[in-house]
């Protein structure tokens, strides 16, 4: 397990969404302190807000790759083409994975609600949830491409 990952791992289970244990592990990548990478990837734990869409580890996988690899100017084509080619990279392994960057199709099979009530984080709680698994995925994916590829921004 790497390093990013394992501290993914720790934050999850020490409470932390599954967006803001991957985006929050990556501080020392990204320059942000974990106070600012905590509150900016809060909203999209349980798949955006409990929503149930986009899984959460996915979504901090990209705001992490949009700091390091990402673009602003609004007129070069070229660099939004990689940037969106360098996202979809990364879904593509998170999918081959576990099937699906969709939470409630990763959480299939359980009793998973959408409403806006955060769930209590109890033992019982980890044992039924996948999610560790996925939270370490989507670090280890980052880590990989990191070590690939060097970041343009920071």
């Amino acid at each position: 397990m790497t390093e990013h990952a394992e501290r993914a791992c720790q934050l999850f289970v020490q409470g932390r969404n599954c967006a803001q244990a991957v985006f929050a592990s990556f501080c020392d990548v990204t320059g942000l302190d974990q106070e600012t990478a905590l509150l900016l990837s809060s909203s999209f734990g349980g798949g955006m807000g409990r929503m149930r869409e986009v899984c959460g580890a996915c979504s901090s996988m990209f705001m992490v790759a949009g700091l390091l690899y990402g673009y602003s100017s609004q007129d070069d084509n070229e660099e939004k083409s990689a940037h969106y080619r360098r996202i979809q990279e990364l879904a593509a392994q998170f999918k081959a994975e576990h099937g699906t960057i969709i939470c409630r199709e990763l959480l299939s099979g359980l009793k998973v609600s959408s409403e806006p009530v955060a769930e209590l984080r109890t033992e019982a709680y980890y044992k039924a949830r996948p999610c560790i698994r996925f939270v370490k995925t989507a670090a280890e994916i980052l880590d990989g491409y990191l070590a690939e590829n060097r970041p343009t921004r920071r």
